[in-house]
């Protein structure tokens, strides 16, 4: 009988554990399909991405620009500083030196605008040095009180710095890095109802890049395989108020390839791509309460039903956990990444003619526009343009950017020239 009565026990106990963990599993399953299924419904809705100073993400010169923001693994140029310092390694000219103008908003306004100069020179065949400055104007602007009383006037602007070393590391491999400075003043030090102070926001952040490329031959033609890879804005959050609260600067992954062919002596075309993704925090979705507003735990914060809190994520927490908060999973993540293809065909090293195409998807901004550019060369100077055409608003659609570049061996040259 104890014998009997022992496997009965052993016996109700295991269907009591059975029962017990199919409970759990069914509740898992359950819960598990609710998330599912309000992920599922994310992935139609607006989520875009913000961050402070987002002019360090346009696109400053107009050889890039007519290739639909291109650039990272294009043969080196001038600008190469913004795309990919690791570039100028391989610069073939010893030093050179532009200046770009690009008009912001101009079918509205005609005092906001962007202004880009750069140089490099080259140390010896292994390094080169370079700097720019990127100063972007947001035209003037009237402040008034609570009571709609002029405040006075204020000219908004931003700007960075840049200084880059670029070094190579073998026949086809070189590694490069930028520093800067950024300065963000957008309320000239302006009082917020009459409690918040405000200041000029200031950070400073770094690049890190590389560039390979290797010769190669395509159906008996001379060609060239390019790749780069650049992490950008590497640096501190920025604040434009005394409070504790910070923004994120756009630290942004960056990827490309290109391919370069001689289809004679006086004719190349090379085509390539680029992908693109910011490095911040995804916003996630928080709980609502019962009038629709955001839920809020016992110390005042939101609560965070899908993603991840930004609230005190550290920057190199955020680079990597980027690569996976985002509140509709995976599918999400996925349209985070932005894409740029660009085609460029040279005539004797002197005429250019660029297309392009950028495509962002609809729920993280929905930039997308076709580009068009012209490139010139004679002698000491060169002209490049990029004209951009919107198949969504953009603030430079039917706009016309140009670069002015110089060529100071080719003055040298002319002076040696004249001189015999």
């Amino acid at each position: 009988m104890g014998i009997l009565h022992l496997r009965k026990n052993m016996h109700f106990n295991f269907k009591k554990v059975y029962l017990s963990a199919a409970c759990i599993l069914g509740a898992s399953f359950y819960s598990t399909a609710q998330v599912s299924s309000f992920r599922d419904s994310l992935l139609g809705q607006i989520n875009t991405i913000t961050t402070a100073v987002p002019f360090l993400q346009i696109a400053p010169d107009s050889r890039a620009g007519g290739m639909g923001d291109y650039g990272v693994a294009t043969s080196p140029d001038v600008n190469s500083i913004h795309w990919n310092p690791a570039k100028l390694a391989f610069a073939e000219k010893g030093f050179g030196f532009a200046i770009s103008y690009t008009p912001w908003l101009r079918a509205l306004v005609n005092d906001i605008n962007l202004a880009y100069i750069s140089g490099y020179k080259k140390i010896n065949d292994e390094q080169a040095i370079a700097a720019s400055l990127l100063y972007f104007s947001l035209g003037n602007i009237d402040f008034t009180t609570e009571n709609a009383e002029p405040a006075g006037s204020f000219n908004p602007n931003e700007w960075a710095f840049d200084v880059a070393y670029s070094r190579k590391l073998g026949e086809k491999f070189s590694g490069g890095i930028a520093l800067r400075y950024i300065y963000s003043n957008l309320t000239g030090n302006q009082t917020i109802n009459n409690t918040i102070n405000t200041h000029a926001g200031k950070t400073v952040a770094a690049d890190i890049s590389g560039y390979y490329k290797t010769p190669i031959e395509l159906s008996n033609k001379d060609a060239e395989l390019a790749f780069g890879l650049n992490i950008s804005n590497i640096g501190g959050k920025i604040s434009y108020t005394d409070t504790k609260s910070k923004d994120f600067i756009p630290t942004n992954f960056r990827l490309g390839t290109n391919l370069k062919v001689d289809l004679d002596d006086y004719n190349s075309i090379s085509f390539g791509a680029d992908i693109n993704k910011l490095l911040v925090p995804t916003p996630p979705v928080y709980w609502k309460n019962s009038i629709g507003a955001d839920s809020l735990s016992s110390s005042g914060t939101k609560v965070v039903r899908e993603g991840k809190d930004p609230t005190n994520i550290s920057v190199p927490s955020a680079m990597i956990s980027s690569w996976g908060d985002a509140p509709a999973g995976f599918s999400e993540e996925l349209k985070e990444f932005t894409y740029s293809i660009g085609a460029e065909y040279w005539y004797d090293k002197q005429f250019a003619i660029r297309a392009g195409y950028f495509h962002e998807a609809a729920t993280k901004g929905n930039r997308k526009f076709f580009t068009l550019g012209a490139g010139l060369r004679y002698n000491v100077f060169g002209l490049d343009f990029a004209y951009l055409i919107a198949s969504q608003r953009n603030p430079l659609e039917n706009t016309l950017r140009f670069t002015l570049t110089f060529d100071f061996e080719g003055l040298k040259k002319e002076t040696n020239n004249s001189d015999e």
